[in-house]
């Protein structure tokens, strides 16, 4: 049997009774650490609590893939035989990553359950605001030299227009190799790198001035979203330490002690007087 459990967002007790007892019966327990990281615990502090070694499983390993190339699915080996577990941070199908791997399961007759735990699509009702008022959740990418990808921004646009929220989910780059080592096939990573609410408002606001600049009316979406639209800078939810600050666009890219990763940033949509009244309290 595969199973993905989900973690939660805070630390080693955020994983459910069930989650727990099975992990404690796992032949092999693997823990996903790319797609998203677990707040305030460490490899070694997850191990002494559920009392069983834990594999870190990095995106070559999830996706089945290795630096050569080869399609290894070292997770699935045996797993038609053996109960194995795959821990992710929130819940389980938080990332099509999670879902593929099922997938791969299914195709190989192995038969798979799923542990559900909170993740950031429902834990950001902690702001204030509506989960019943969220649009499309968008991801923003850290931008490189020559590429600056804004399909975001269309998406947020769409979602304000019919007066949704926006959910936006910050990059992190987690053992990620350069172009130069990919081509020359040296695996040598990068330092990790965890997009903070500062940064996405900085790329934002990069695109809607932009889109002013060139002159594209209504279509470049300015009537609906501009430097003045109200957000939520939220990090580390679910831990201790969470913080939630709400201003507007250039408040929350002008605020610089969000603290330690993950962040995250909610563009509001039609915010109503009971939302309003919540979000008070978290100007800074």
């Amino acid at each position: 049997m595969l199973y993905l459990i989900g973690l939660g967002l805070g630390d080693v007790k955020d994983i459910t009774v069930k989650g727990l007892e099975i992990v404690r019966k796992c032949q092999r327990v693997y823990l996903e650490h790319y797609t998203s990281v677990l707040g305030s615990c460490t490899k070694e502090e997850l191990e002494a609590f559920y009392g069983r070694e834990i594999i870190m499983a990095d995106r070559d390993l999830v996706e089945s893939f290795d630096h050569e190339g080869s399609n290894e699915d070292e997770i699935l080996k045996g797993a038609s035989t053996d109960d194995v577990a795959v821990l992710v941070v929130g819940d389980p199908f938080g990332a099509t990553t999670h879902h593929d791997l099922m997938l791969r399961a299914k195709e190989k007759g192995i038969e798979t359950k799923a542990i559900h735990n909170a993740s950031i699509l429902n834990a950001v009702g902690a702001c204030g605001l509506s989960l019943y008022k969220f649009g499309e959740t968008v991801s923003i990418p850290f931008w490189q030299d020559e590429w600056k990808p804004e399909s975001f921004y269309d998406r947020i646009v769409s979602n304000r227009k019919n007066g949704l929220h926006t959910l936006c989910l910050l990059d992190i780059k987690v053992k990620e190799r350069s172009v130069e080592n990919i081509m020359k096939k040296r695996n040598i990573f990068e330092p990790p790198r965890f997009m903070s609410t500062q940064q996405a408002s900085q790329q934002l606001l990069e695109i809607i001035e932009r889109r002013k600049k060139e002159g594209e009316g209504a279509s470049n979406g300015s009537e609906v979203f501009d430097e003045t639209a109200e957000c939520v800078a939220m990090a580390r939810i679910g831990c201790d330490d969470q913080k939630m600050v709400f201003g507007d666009l250039g408040q929350v890219m002008a605020h610089t002690d969000m603290g330690k990763p993950l962040h995250s940033l909610i563009i509001a949509g039609n915010i109503e007087d009971y939302e309003r009244e919540a979000l008070t309290p978290l100007k800074p």
